[in-house]
C-alpha cells in the first residue's frame, strides 16, 4: 500500500517541481511586454507619434495626474504674485490624448527619459515605477518619480493610470540666439 503513494507524491512533487521554471519564464516574457510599452512611451514622444502613444492606454479617461513640489508651487506663485494672480494648484490633471497632441505640436525636441526602473508584476497586474526628467532639447523641464498601473487585457498590456511627482526646473530654459 506504501508504494503506490509513494509515487503519487513522487509524481506530484515531480510535477510541481516543473511549475517554476514556467513561471519564472512567463514572468520574463510579462517583464518584457512591459518593458517594450515603457520603450513604445518613451519613442512616441520623441517621434511625436499619437497613434502609437494612445494605443498603450486602457482608455482615454484614464487617471493622469501630477503633484509639483512645494518648491515648484513656491515658485510658480512668486512669479504670479507679481501679475495679481493666486496661488497655483499643488495637483495637475489631464490625460494622455492632450499629453500626446501638446507633444505633436511643439517644434522643439521633446523626450522623457526613465532611470531607475522597476516593474513589479503578478502577470495579470503590474506597477512600473521609476525616475524621469522631461527634456526639451537639452534643457531639463522637470524631473520626479513616476508609477504606471498596468493591466494586462486580452488585446496585451494597457496603461490604466499614470501619476507622477514635478520638481519644475528653477533655472529658465535658455534663449536662443537668431541663427542657432
Amino acid at each position: 500500500m506504501k508504494r503506490p503513494l509513494t509515487a503519487a507524491l513522487l509524481a506530484a512533487a515531480l510535477l510541481f517541481a516543473a511549475v517554476p521554471p514556467a513561471l519564472a519564464q512567463d514572468q520574463a516574457q510579462h517583464r518584457e511586454q512591459i518593458e517594450r510599452i515603457v520603450e513604445t512611451f518613451r519613442k512616441a514622444i520623441i517621434d511625436k507619434d499619437k497613434d502609437s502613444f494612445m494605443k498603450l492606454f486602457l482608455r482615454e479617461d484614464i487617471t493622469w495626474s501630477a503633484v509639483f513640489t512645494d518648491a515648484s508651487v513656491d515658485r510658480f506663485h512668486a512669479r504670479s504674485k507679481a501679475a495679481g494672480r493666486p496661488r497655483p494648484p499643488k495637483l495637475f490633471s489631464s490625460n494622455p490624448r492632450s499629453f500626446i497632441e501638446d507633444i505633436a505640436k511643439d517644434p522643439q525636441r521633446l523626450e522623457e527619459t526613465f532611470s531607475n526602473v522597476r516593474i513589479d508584476t503578478d502577470g495579470e497586474v503590474a506597477h512600473v515605477w521609476f525616475d524621469y526628467a522631461f527634456m526639451e532639447g537639452r534643457y531639463k523641464q522637470n524631473w520626479g518619480k513616476e508609477g504606471w498601473q498596468l493591466l494586462r487585457t486580452d488585446a496585451g498590456w494597457k496603461i490604466a493610470a499614470v501619476v507622477w511627482s514635478m520638481e519644475a526646473n528653477p533655472e529658465p530654459p535658455p534663449t536662443t540666439q537668431a541663427g542657432d
